[in-house]
């Protein structure tokens, strides 16, 4: 099975919300098949009325289908809000809940089981199934009382916005595992042979954007074929069809076309699993969008700056990854495009700084978020962050014609307004 097979099944499974919810249904078959054969063989029988027990059992089966199809009109209605009022990138996040896959696997579970068990009620009612059937019908409705308290709170802008911190954290610690103290020992010379013509370059089959692709398979395809490998797109980018996504150098020999397709991932929209900057994107929107003449909601995106800080210091404090592998032997065989310091910077406060301009609001939290950030990260990280803050104080002047205005706007406050003037937070 080569990586790209992998990759799109673990995808799959990731983001496919029926499977486990099938699988419930036929543990369910099992479990009852199971349990039946306990009680033929010890004699385990209920002494509950078999007309009483049959009625009792077609109720909650009933309950519990008008249940799953509430649940899932629930899920639809809970994708359509958080594309209105979050951003359609969220609604992956929606279908990727664990509780709700697990409360959907439960469901079924419970529906499937207590049909099962009606079908088993004779002259006698089999006590094992009879007595699963109900407990697991109360316990589900303790799980659905759970799982509308779940969704309400993860829908919320600040549940949305600390969910996607999480993930962004954990993909900034995957992706960049080193922290900056780490010093490499040398530093890296540019690459003359990416000045010269390339030998070959290798076009895009289909049109797409590059999810993820597998750095170790790269390199030891460009091993074997004694080559430098420059991959052309970054992680994220959109790339049309028979546009370039390779480019092979030296005097080796050229790989095939079909390996390298199936060391690189390319699907309909972004993912986390390789593109950290995926994170701030979803941010930056939910604040955009919340700082929209149309919606007017500046606290909202106070509360994504609260986020971001939270990644940019993280992001900070790690190694970003300089594009470069070498093989065993230490040759570079495999070069590619990743976002260095800057970028990830003004993706962070760029749009915010400009849709949020008029707001005061924006304008204090935002400089208590870069103040802050120059002087808890190392002082490489300080010239990117010092930019910004320099262009937050011209957008102040800008907008903001009066004296006093100007005066407000020039104030650090974590609360954008409303918090002690000039405090210090530290992290």
């Amino acid at each position: 099975m080569t990586w790209l097979q992998r990759y799109r099944i673990r995808d799959y499974l990731r983001n496919s919300i029926w499977i486990l919810p099938t699988i419930g249904m036929m543990a369910a078959m099992i479990s009852v098949r199971v349990l039946n054969g306990i009680e033929i063989k010890f004699g385990l029988t209920a002494q509950f009325d078999p007309s009483t027990s049959m009625a009792v059992m077609g109720t909650l089966a009933a309950s519990m289908f008008t249940l799953i199809v509430f649940v899932c009109s629930a899920l639809l209605i809970s994708v359509q809000l958080a594309s209105a009022s979050l951003t359609p990138r969220f609604i992956s996040l929606v279908y990727q809940n664990p509780v709700t896959k697990l409360s959907l696997t439960l469901f079924l579970f419970t529906f499937t089981f207590t049909l099962a068990a009606m079908l088993r009620i004779k002259a006698e009612v089999p006590m094992l199934t009879a007595y699963a059937a109900c407990y697991s019908c109360v316990i589900s409705l303790g799980v659905f009382i759970y799982l509308v308290n779940e969704v309400g709170r993860s829908l919320r802008p600040s549940g949305a916005l600390k969910l996607v911190a999480r993930i962004g954290r954990d993909v900034i610690k995957n992706v960049y595992p080193r922290l900056l103290s780490y010093s490499p020992g040398t530093v890296q010379e540019p690459l003359k042979i990416l000045e010269s013509q390339p030998r070959a370059t290798i076009l895009n089959p289909r049109e797409g954007v590059v999810l993820a692709f597998d750095i170790d398979g790269l390199v030891s395809i460009a091993q074997r074929a004694d080559c430098l490998i420059e991959m052309v797109p970054q992680v994220g980018d959109f790339v049309a069809a028979d546009y370039p996504l390779f480019r092979l150098y030296g005097n080796g020999d050229i790989p095939p076309a079909t390996a390298l397709y199936q060391s690189v991932a390319v699907g309909p929209e972004r993912t986390f699993q390789q593109d950290p900057g995926f994170a701030f994107r979803i941010i930056v929107d939910i604040a955009s969008k919340g700082l929209s003449p149309a919606i007017n909601d500046p606290t909202t995106a106070v509360l994504a700056l609260d986020q971001i800080q939270y990644l940019l210091r993280h992001l900070g404090s790690h190694r970003l990854d300089e594009g470069r592998r070498v093989d065993s032997s230490g040759v570079v065989r495999l070069v590619y495009r990743t976002p260095d310091w800057g970028d990830f910077v003004g993706l962070a406060v760029t749009e915010i700084r400009q849709f949020g301009g008029t707001s005061i609001q924006i304008a204090r939290r935002m400089k208590a978020l870069l103040e802050t950030l120059i002087q808890t990260l190392p002082d490489k990280r300080a010239a990117a962050l010092q930019a910004e803050l320099n262009l937050l104080k011209k957008s102040a002047l800008r907008f903001f014609p009066e004296a006093e205005d100007q005066a407000m706007a020039d104030v650090s406050d974590f609360q954008g307004v409303g918090g002690k003037k000039g405090n210090d937070q530290d992290e």
